[in-house]
């Protein structure tokens, strides 16, 4: 589990050194995404569309809509595979999480902060649902990965 989400981490890093905009960080750390992305799909690459949602974030499509519709390669946010491209796209998806955190960020579990453990809530339950009951094992195995790289600080 580490290494899958220490190679998206150093992927999502890179990526955001090489386009970052300084004068905003975004609201989610790398290892937050990547606690994330393990948590809602074992962040197994190369994830399409199943069902109702897409790649490594399992993203809705009222998700990537509620965040504004990124792209890729300049694609209209209103070609058909708009939505599909992006989600299964580890950037794009990433860049989808963040704009949807932006916009519906809110401490969810009442302890006065907005941190990584409500980005988690707000993934899984929506931005008007976060302060509802989460699944056991994705609480669990996001609890594992955070606890992963809180031993690499230490």
């Amino acid at each position: 589990m580490a290494s899958a989400v220490i190679r998206f981490c150093a992927l999502l890093l890179v990526a955001g050194v090489c386009f970052a905009d300084v004068s905003e960080l975004p609201p989610v750390t790398e290892v937050c995404l990547g606690c994330i992305c393990q948590a809602i799909s074992g962040c197994k690459q190369g994830l399409q569309c199943e069902g109702e949602t897409c790649g490594l974030f399992r993203i809705t499509w009222g998700y990537w809509a509620d965040a504004g519709k990124p792209t890729i390669n300049g694609l209209s946010p209103d070609a058909p595979d708009a939505y599909s491209s992006c989600t299964v796209d580890p950037y794009c998806a990433a860049q989808t999480v963040q704009n949807y955190m932006k916009r519906f960020g809110q401490d969810c579990n009442g302890d006065g902060v907005v941190n990584c453990y409500d980005y988690m809530a707000i993934h899984k339950k929506g931005g008007y649902g976060c302060t509802g009951e989460l699944p056991f094992n994705y609480v669990n195995v996001f609890n594992q990965c955070i606890n992963v790289f809180a031993q690499y600080r230490s």
